[in-house]
């Protein structure tokens, strides 16, 4: 079993649905924290959603207030997400937002 420690990004350019980490098919993994910070002065929202290995949705966080020129830290204990799931963004309004999780991924083949 190997231990990678990683980090995924994304810039929320639009509002669509956004695919931020997919947890490969031979790991589970951690999500330590979730960053979202607001650079556009305005102020809005961000829903999370965590997708399971046959398609089902989970809401996560909806219409999240993400202050004007502000960083909050979404998560107070750490997500554990299982084989295929997916953790995804959507932002209320685009160019606004940008996300950061720290991930803890466990890869449960032997090296």
């Amino acid at each position: 079993m190997a231990n990678i420690y990683k980090n995924s990004k994304v810039d929320l350019v639009n509002t669509n649905n956004t695919s931020l980490y997919t947890v490969p098919s031979d790991s589970r993994a951690i999500i330590k924290s979730l960053l979202v910070s607001e650079d556009a002065g305005s102020g809005t929202t961000i829903d999370v959603t965590l997708v399971n290995a046959v398609g089902d949705v989970f809401s996560l966080f909806k219409l999240k207030t993400v202050g004007a020129n502000t960083t909050i830290q979404l998560l107070t204990e750490p997500l554990v997400l299982m084989e295929s799931e997916i953790l995804k963004v959507k932002a209320a309004d685009a160019n606004e937002l940008h996300v950061v999780a720290t991930i803890l991924e466990i890869n449960r083949e032997d090296s």
